[in-house]
């Protein structure tokens, strides 16, 4: 996803209504019940994914660890918004709903106390970089990722999940 597109569905609300819209449609994005035994498989996935990511450094697989930082925020990413009874079959679909649920939401005090700090333009721009970055580790035939960008992508996505753990916990 190219810049522009995410800044359009972050500023436009009618473009994001008419994602979602489709998504829905599509049988792409579901809206289910919350299912909490589901939300805490995801993120048992996503921590799970983390520990790779650091075994795959030690390992100087950096690919494989730019992969698992990605899958790592994408698990996060469903369990969240999971709690607001939505399932997704693709990014696309779980960017739209994370950004619909909980991007500068006029919420309740409660809501606003949990989820104020959560999920600003630097989060989402943060989860799709990562994405991006998985699709050049896994389908290009770039092999050569330093230990410095890996590392640096790891923290961040351990940031992001355990920014979405503290949420999940209130």
């Amino acid at each position: 996803m190219k810049e522009y597109e995410l800044k359009q569905l972050l500023e436009n609300q009618q473009t994001l209504d008419r994602n979602i819209k489709e998504l829905i449609e599509k049988k792409v994005l579901v809206k289910q019940a919350p299912d909490f035994a589901e939300v805490k498989g995801h993120m048992l996935k996503a921590e799970n994914n983390l520990r790779f990511v650091a075994e795959n450094i030690r390992l100087k697989f950096y690919d494989w660890s730019i992969t698992g930082c990605y899958y790592a925020c994408y698990h996060a990413a469903l369990a969240l918004i999971l709690t607001k009874g939505y399932s997704s079959k693709n990014h696309l679909a779980t960017l739209c709903a994370l950004i619909k649920e909980f991007y500068k939401k006029s919420l309740t005090k409660e809501d606003i106390e949990l989820f104020s700090a959560f999920l600003d333009y630097q989060d989402v721009l943060f989860y799709v970089e990562s994405k991006n970055k998985r699709e050049d580790a896994t389908y290009s035939t770039k092999i050569i990722f330093d230990d410095k960008e890996t590392t640096h992508l790891r923290i961040k996505a351990t940031m992001f999940v355990s920014k979405i753990g503290e949420i999940l916990k209130k």
